[in-house]
């Protein structure tokens, strides 16, 4: 019988191509060590459906089911909670609300303003106001509906514009400035404004919101939870209870996906559960139904971008300013950071030359905003890339031709932040190779042809670049640990801080610890994520999870390897002197000493057995802290990321310019890893991150009702990609031949979350098909979700300008 990976992974391609193009190849390591492709750790458990998640793990006698009590109101004042009848209920065992919370109340993950339930004020509608235990998820759930709850409504803030122009934010304005852009506004022969409405996105995790809580001695409890940050989890629980950390135990191992959804937002849940569990002695399990899941948890963040910039005559910038308005919801959560990442990542890979870039952060009556893959950064790279094909129809160029020309480069090297980009040539390389490969220029003439003969469907082109930064831009987030355990038999067991949500964290790590130890890949296993294993640990997000996670366990093997070459060479062959140390290296699962004939090898388990009759530890503990990076928020300054992951892709649409549809007709993409860690593991996050955010630009749209109520809170209302939205031809490469310049692991790069604003390029494409209504004249307002009604309403409104030319829209340029 053969595995899965013999079955069904290209373990001899650094490409899948679904068109014409050859396939470049690779050498595999047959150990499966870092740096080749094998398959994701829990592959067959995936695909067989043996795979636990929360919800899969047994309950223990006695279990209680949790249902919540949530704001039917996105603002106003709690006048009446009546709990009498919930409290008498078939089945209901206890009811709890803000006044039965022993310790801390509010759970902010960062800064104040997240109560475990609304005791006074309403913020907005799903706010949990009770929480009911009962025998069962129905009896619980039937329970919910008999309260009383009176609130007086007020009229609620939905509007991050309005906000930011009465100063209504969560958290103080942030600005970056960098030298004199007033006069570089003043001075340009041309200068362009413009403005757009940036959507948000359901995380739409397939497990949703999930945790069980059992009581455990004295006061503990042990949580077991679908979450990215069980450290933090583990904080607010114990600040929740009154009783110390250690006293709480959170296990994670594994997520039906998370995309930063589960960053912070998975606490509240652990929090009400272990209250629960503490309070009566038994197991609590809670799990949200997906339309509260929905409404009770942030979204990415929306954002309102705009820009005023001047460049001259060949379109390169010298400067402006952008301003960057996140709708952060009620309270700060992780605003703060997102918003900064967003004014980070406003220049994508261009040079601003001398600018001013604001960030704005505003509250509005909604489910506090959160994390999500790319953490504002796909926000704020967005309105660069407005200005870019604003600029190319301003000057009839190819927009290809203006983003080219202002790539960062030799002399304009340094951010608005004052990073200087390194590895300059790899933006212009990888731009310059996916044009040739997509053969760009050709199909640029072919479709200027096909839309001069056809009136309704129009095709449209467009490439365009990523430079994403790597790190948490929070400084003391960027280290890891993890421990190394050896048993006898010479199987490892390795454990880190690392949460795995399906995208190959603990594959990976895994195949560092057997490059390290010289072992084959299925002699190492890895363990549940476990704070009473590896404390103090970060999320895992910001890209940084291979990055930290795999340098701590890398340390733990380089030091368990040194010990047992420190005891091989004094305890084998001691009548000849003992084992050359110097020479010593671990390979196919052996000790080999020595060179030539004088080479001897003992094997992996022979060498564990002795050292462990030696009295020598087989147990290892590693660290690793991020070097280089800082920033002065005072001054808006410093080096925020490590490196830069670099990547662009090329998107073709077709678009029915009578009825708005279209489809993605063609996508290559040329993507950089640096030295790759498992190219196929990398190779399906770009293609998954890729179709993420294409969803996110064109399909997903959250939709509030006036009273502030999410509508779109489920699969029939909001529109995720599936099977069909993929493109035909989908060609996906890694480049090659560019470690990273940077001391990361193995120089590989982080492939997380750059890949996700690839799809800037359909987002692209749909303006250029669009253009092509007014011969590439008039550079078309296309808010995102770009779905197929804003897309008719945008050639409507080019249509009539067409016949009107002396009222030209607001968006045209000028």
């Amino acid at each position: 019988m053969r595995t899965l990976t013999e079955l069904d992974l290209p373990r001899d391609k650094t490409r899948r191509n679904q068109g014409d193009a050859p396939l470049a190849r690779e050498t595999v390591d047959p150990q499966g060590g870092a740096g080749t492709s094998r398959a994701h750790e829990s592959a067959i458990k995936h695909v067989t459906g043996r795979a636990a998640y929360i919800d899969d793990i047994p309950s223990p006698a006695g279990t209680l089911h949790v249902a919540l009590g949530l704001s039917p109101v996105a603002h106003g004042r709690l006048t009446r909670l009546d709990l009498e009848k919930v409290r008498t209920a078939p089945g209901v065992v206890d009811v709890i609300t803000l006044a039965d919370v022993p310790g801390h109340t509010d759970i902010g993950p960062v800064f104040p303003g997240d109560p475990l339930f609304a005791d006074d004020e309403i913020s907005y509608v799903g706010q949990c106001l009770f929480a009911v235990a009962a025998e069962s998820h129905k009896a619980a759930r039937l329970a919910v509906q008999a309260a009383v709850v009176e609130i007086d409504e007020q009229p609620a803030s939905l509007d991050p514009v309005a906000a930011a122009e009465r100063e209504d934010f969560v958290r103080p304005t942030h600005t970056h400035e960098r030298g004199d852009w007033r006069r570089a506004l003043t001075d340009a022969p041309h200068v362009l404004e413009g403005e757009q409405f940036v959507g948000g996105q359901e995380h739409f995790y397939l497990e949703g919101q999930a945790c069980l809580v059992q009581p455990s001695e004295d006061e503990g409890v042990m949580v077991y939870t679908s979450n990215q940050h069980p450290s933090e989890t583990q904080k607010l629980v114990a600040e929740v209870l009154g009783i110390p950390f250690h006293a709480v135990t959170m296990e994670m191992r594994r997520m039906g996906g998370g995309f930063g959804g589960k960053e912070t937002q998975a606490s509240p849940w652990a929090c009400i559960a272990a209250l629960v569990a503490r309070r009566t002695g038994r197991a609590t399990r809670i799990r949200l139904p997906r339309a509260e899941d929905s409404r009770a948890t942030g979204k990415r963040h929306p954002f309102h971008n705009r820009y005023r910039l001047g460049f001259d005559d060949q379109g390169v910038l010298a400067g402006g300013e952008i301003t960057v308005i996140g709708d952060c919801g009620y309270s700060p959560d992780l605003s703060d950071a997102i918003v900064d990442r967003a004014m980070f990542h406003s220049d994508n890979a261009y040079s601003l030359g001398d600018a001013r870039v604001t960030g704005q952060r505003a509250k509005t009556h909604k489910a506090s905003n959160t994390a999500f893959r790319g953490f504002g950064g796909p926000q704020g790279m967005m309105i660069i890339e407005r200005a870019m094909d604003d600029i190319a129809r301003h000057l009839g160029e190819d927009p290809l031709t203006i983003r080219q020309r202002n790539l960062y480069r030799q002399g304009r090297d340094v951010t608005h932040y004052g990073q200087r980009v390194e590895q300059l040539g790899l933006l212009h390389d990888i731009v310059a190779q996916l044009e040739t490969s997509s053969d760009y220029w050709n199909r640029r003439r072919e479709i200027a042809a096909f839309n001069a003969r056809s009136p309704i469907v129009k095709k449209g082109l467009a490439l365009t670049p990523v430079k994403f930064g790597i790190s948490f831009t929070v400084q003391h987030l960027n280290q890891a640990g993890a421990l190394l355990l050896v048993y006898t038999d010479g199987s490892v067991m390795i454990n880190h801080g690392g949460t795995e949500m399906g995208q190959g964290l603990h594959t990976k790590v895994c195949q560092v610890v057997a490059r390290e130890l010289g072992l084959d890949l299925e002699r190492v296993r890895i363990s549940a994520t476990r704070t009473d294993k590896v404390p103090n640990t970060s999320p895992t997000a910001a890209s940084s999870g291979a990055d930290l996670n795999g340098q701590a366990a890398r340390d733990a093997a380089c030091r368990l390897r040194e010990r047992l070459f420190d005891f091989a060479s004094a305890h084998f062959d001691r009548e000849a002197g003992g084992l050359d140390r110097e020479s010593m290296r671990l390979e196919d699962g052996q000790l080999v000493a020595g060179i030539g004939e004088a080479e001897r090898r003992i094997p992996w388990g022979e060498l564990v057995q002795a050292a462990y009759l030696g009295r020598v530890s087989l147990s290892e503990k590693g660290f690793y802290a991020t070097p280089l990076i800082h920033y002065d928020r005072a001054t808006g300054r410093g080096r925020p990321f490590y490196y830069y992951a670099h990547g662009a892709a090329v998107a073709e649409v077709e678009v029915d310019t009578l009825s708005g549809e279209y489809r993605l007709a063609r996508a290559d993409i040329l993507h950089d890893v640096g030295d790759s860690l498992n190219p196929a593991i990398d190779i399906g996050q770009i293609e998954g991150g890729f179709i993420q955010g294409m969803g996110w630009l064109t399909s997903e749209e959250l939709i509030w009702n006036d009273a502030g109520r999410l509508v779109s809170d489920g699969p029939a209302t909001y529109k995720i990609p599936a099977f069909g939205d993929l493109p035909e031809t989908f060609n996906v490469e890694l480049l090659q031949g560019h470690p990273n310049s940077q001391a990361s692991i193995y120089r590989s790069k982080a492939v997380g979350e750059p890949p996700f604003m690839l799809a800037i390029s359909v987002w692209s494409a749909l303006r250029d098909a669009l253009a092509s209504l007014a011969d590439y004249r008039v550079s078309p307002a296309l808010d995102t979700p770009a779905t197929p009604e804003r897309v008719l309403m945008a050639a409507e409104a080019l249509r009539q300008a067409q016949q009107a030319p002396a009222a030209r829209p607001d968006h045209a340029p000028a």
